[in-house]
């Protein structure tokens, strides 16, 4: 229990540190900058304990990372977890055949791809990001997991900008969490 409040603390002190920036990238907009988390050691122990003692016992055999802020725990979790790493990207940035998944942005649309090998039914997947926000990206690679029909699914972001409720456009048959709430 101890053990829990002082992780708790210490999850407060990282949100703590995460800055906004006003009007980045575009006006209207308060972006929620990471870098001041990340750069701090202690911060950085945190989120990656904190990821590793919630996912450890699930059986995660590949961490599906989206481009590009979730590449940044994600290859580490994936390292701590004995798991693979799986890049979700932009066009133009897988070398090998690819599968695609299209999506709405407020200003037009974007699209994502994975490698056609990168996964396989036996597969449980944790897909990592470093936030929600109107769930577009996210929704777009779990459709583009679901093309391998793994076993599991377990959907994880840094951040959840909760009032632009991008959780109701993820599949609810998958555990989604969030380590801090906005």
């Amino acid at each position: 229990m101890e053990k829990e409040i002082k992780m708790d603390v210490k999850l407060q002190e990282a949100k703590n540190s995460i800055r906004d920036i006003v009007d980045f990238p575009k006006e209207g907009i308060v972006f929620k900058d990471i870098t001041t988390m990340l750069k701090d050691e202690k911060h950085l122990n945190t989120l990656v304990e904190s990821l590793y003692e919630q996912y450890k016992d699930k059986g995660i055999t590949k961490i599906v990372g989206l481009e590009s802020r979730g590449f940044i725990l994600g290859t580490v979790l994936a390292y701590k977890l004995g798991a693979g790493f799986v890049p979700v990207r932009k066009p133009g940035k897988l070398p090998a055949p690819t599968y695609s998944e299209k999506y709405s942005l407020e200003y037009g649309e974007d699209e994502m791809f994975i490698h056609q090998d990168a996964l396989n039914s036996d597969d449980v997947i944790l897909l990592h990001d470093d936030l929600l926000a109107t769930g577009g990206t996210a929704k777009a690679s779990i459709n583009l997991i679901s093309k391998f029909n793994v076993k599991n699914v377990f959907v994880n972001f840094l951040v959840e900008l909760d009032f632009l409720n991008g959780r109701e456009k993820l599949d609810t048959n998958y555990q989604v969490d969030s380590l801090f709430h906005f």
